[in-house]
């Protein structure tokens, strides 16, 4: 049998013989908004917990759009015509109205990439568009810190603005549970302070920072805290399918309109899996998300409840922006000197992460399950720098897998990080 899994712009294909007890992990099949730009503009007229936005635009002067970086497929083109027009319709000037890219500590988008990110040429030629830069101290408001010592640092043209919208893509989260809602403003519009306190090794440690949990994820429960700090916020959410087509938008007071996203996208999001496997096959859900090694660890984490100790995570990812940033190669360069046990100890020190030193964190979750085997050819020498073996081809490495382990079984994941399989029931 043939499966492809989703890489770079395309997918990869993976060729398993048909006398394999092969399980193909998918969700079912999604239903897809029939008119997507009426369903946006419905929403925002007949919002949860809040005014409709015509309503609650009428005497601003300014608001502020958020929007998510370039590593997410978020369809901002359909998304940001109707929020803006109705900003207009409402009074508030074109310009007085920011849509400002929540990159968190990810590199700006600029020029083609800015355009990509948009989604609709109208759109950036009427208003301003603008990326967070969370390393710029003057650019931000600091608004004490949270009941757990967080310091809440937040980008001032969102804080300061009269109208505040988050705008984003509701999906499973390896840390804080789901994507979307309060994630936007943090770590998207977070200064460093605020981000590498949420992201230090306490945080990430905890059994709760995990896909598909909000009840009692400390990251969530910081990223509440977050909001009631900046006074709140409203939120436009999405949810795609596997085709990356819209399935349902949501607009709203922010907590509120981002849990119904998330009632309606973890009943295919997250799949119960009856058993375990010692050779699991999955990716890093393709463009935009595997353009870095940094984002492929979201795929190794994703099914780790369904791996065997001591089994195979097995994942192909395109990479082809290299690693990441150079703080997270200097992360990747300590692990590889000190060792799980040397790096846990080091970071397990500090109240405050360095930054993207979280990602090496996580991806030690997997290590300790079992033996991570990457298909990234594009990433060259860089390999030595993951931490984990290389497979120069993807099927033979999952034929060896199941040599290894004398078990025909195998669990394969098309979509990587945006299906979670789930031992023995829902999430």
């Amino acid at each position: 049998m043939r499966i492809e899994l989703l890489y770079g712009k395309a997918t990869v294909p993976l060729d398993l013989p048909d006398t394999w007890d092969v399980t193909v992990i998918e969700k079912a099949a999604m239903p897809v908004l029939a008119d997507p730009v009426g369903a946006v503009e419905r929403v925002l007229g007949q919002p949860t917990g809040a005014a409709p936005l015509i309503e609650s635009a009428r005497g601003a002067r300014t608001a502020c759009i958020l929007i998510c970086d370039v590593t997410r497929p978020v369809p901002n083109g359909l998304l940001l015509p109707p929020l803006v027009r109705t900003l207009l319709d409402a009074g508030v000037p074109a310009d007085g109205i920011t849509i400002l890219v929540a990159t968190g500590l990810h590199r700006p988008n600029l020029d083609d990439e800015l355009a990509e990110v948009v989604g609709d040429p109208w759109v950036l030629e009427t208003v301003r568009v603008e990326n967070h830069f969370a390393l710029d101290d003057d650019a931000h408001v600091d608004l004490g810190p949270t009941a757990h010592g967080t310091p809440v640092r937040i980008d001032r043209r969102f804080v300061e603005a009269d109208v505040r919208i988050a705008t984003g893509l509701v999906e499973p989260h390896f840390m804080a549970g789901w994507s979307g809602g309060r994630k936007v403003i943090a770590p998207g519009v977070a200064h460093r302070d605020t981000i590498t306190t949420f992201h230090n090794h306490a945080f990430m440690a905890h059994p709760r920072a995990a896909n598909c949990v909000l009840d009692g994820n400390p990251l969530h429960r910081e990223q509440l805290a977050i909001v009631e700090k900046v006074g709140g916020a409203l939120a436009l959410n999405v949810v795609i399918d596997d085709h990356r087509r819209p399935c349902t938008v949501t607009y709203g007071e922010i907590v509120e309109s981002h849990l119904k996203a998330v009632d309606f996208v973890r009943a295919y999001a997250a799949v119960s899996v009856p058993r375990r496997f010692h050779t699991v096959v999955t990716s890093a859900a393709g463009y935009p998300l595997d353009k870095t090694y940094y984002q492929t660890v979201k795929g190794m984490v994703g099914p780790l409840d369904i791996l065997e100790e001591g089994g195979d995570l097995i994942i192909a990812s395109d990479c082809s922006e290299g690693m990441g940033s150079g703080a997270y190669v200097e992360a990747q360069r300590r692990l590889l000197d000190r060792g799980v046990d040397g790096f846990l100890e080091d970071i397990a020190r500090k109240d405050f992460a360095d930054i993207d030193e979280w990602q090496t964190q996580m991806q030690i979750r997997t290590m300790r399950r079992g033996t991570i085997r990457l298909y990234a050819p594009r990433l060259g020498d860089a390999l030595e720098l993951t931490g984990v073996e290389s497979v120069p081809d993807l099927t033979a490495a999952v034929h060896a897998s199941v040599a290894r382990h004398g078990d025909t079984s195998v669990a394969v994941v098309p979509e990587g990080p945006y299906v979670i399989p789930v031992l023995g029931g829902a999430a």
